[in-house]
């Protein structure tokens, strides 16, 4: 069944939304049909990821997505786990499907066909492509079709919008009482002239989702709880500005696909490889210091994700070669 291929592109990870997000973005552009794959490996096996000593197939937990050919043209991995499917589907392949991994695999770059790391990992090689950030699933279609969506929330707020993408305590950055204490006061400020849209994530913490609601109430500020429909989407398309926290790579990338000004709000703490992105980002024109007040500028939108789809498709060559496809 080596030869048994056909022209399509799986997104094979985990499960886990950020990462699943990287690569279907990422197979989103390349025009082919797209098929999820879920994956994990039973205990004891997972410890061994990304490098396993036996076939995965047979190791896969019961609530995995079965893998079986027709493989597919390209494959495109996130995440630890993922590894050692997607090299065993290129092996049954043949070699004929193209392996696409994002993020650093933390093995070989040699052992993929193309690794597509952020730029601040500093990992390079002959078929390894760094991107600002991580590949997303933002394109301007869907901002527009996402603001008509959301229009009913977010068109009676107060013009000028600033959309606010709060993360919090990570590894490497500090989100206690103080900074949401800091970011509360200074989100009441703005709303005396701006209208709101916030958007607090998982790690933001439900005590400070409260703390935000308390300081916010009465000044018209759209604050999501969690309840409804996520409207991440929606708060993209209409802002007129950002102001992001320090800690999120991706939910910075993606405010700069819009081509609006990327306020950073500082919270302490921080790594080389954060500040190394964030100097990117400043030294492209995208991102700024907030330093109480929203700016006006302008800069070319990122679409790194479209940049490395083309680097992708240039390996695929698929119009050049429609024989090697079947199906």
């Amino acid at each position: 069944m080596a030869n048994d291929t056909t022209n399509t592109a799986w997104v094979v990870t985990e499960g886990a939304a950020g990462m699943e997000n990287q690569a279907l973005g990422l197979a989103e552009r390349l025009g082919l049909p797209v098929e999820i794959k879920r994956v994990k490996l039973a205990t004891p096996w997972r410890w061994f990821a990304p490098r396993l000593p036996v076939s995965p197939f047979r190791h896969a937990t019961p609530d995995s997505t079965p893998l079986a050919p027709p493989w597919p043209r390209v494959i495109i991995g996130c995440g630890r786990q993922s590894i050692p499917f997607v090299r065993a589907i290129k092996e049954a392949s043949g070699g004929r499907t193209l392996l696409i991994q994002t993020q650093n695999p933390r093995i070989g770059a040699s052992r993929f066909d193309l690794v597509i790391p952020p730029e601040h990992d500093g990992l390079t090689g002959a078929n390894v492509f760094p991107i600002l950030g991580s590949p997303n699933r933002i394109t301007p279609a869907k901002l527009k079709g996402a603001r008509d969506a959301f229009a009913k929330q977010f068109m009676p707020l107060r013009a000028p919008r600033v959309t606010v993408l709060i993360g919090g305590k990570n590894k490497v950055y500090q989100f206690g009482e103080t900074e949401i204490a800091n970011l509360a006061n200074a989100l009441r400020a703005l709303s005396s002239e701006y209208g709101l849209i916030v958007l607090p994530s998982r790690r933001t913490g439900a005590d400070n989702v409260a703390r935000l609601a308390s300081a916010l109430e009465g000044t018209g500020a759209y604050l999501w709880r969690g309840d409804g429909e996520n409207p991440y989407m929606g708060a993209l398309g209409w802002a007129d500005s950002f102001l992001v926290t320090a800690d999120s790579v991706n939910m910075a990338c993606e405010a700069a696909v819009t081509g609006k000004p990327v306020h950073i709000f500082p919270l302490p703490g921080g790594s080389a490889k954060f500040r190394k992105f964030h100097d990117s980002l400043a030294q492209k024109g995208i991102t700024r210091p907030f330093t109480g007040k929203i700016e006006q500028w302008r800069y070319e939108p990122l679409d790194e994700t479209g940049r490395a789809a083309k680097r992708v498709e240039q390996l695929l060559d698929v119009s050049a070669n429609p024989s090697d496809m079947k199906g």
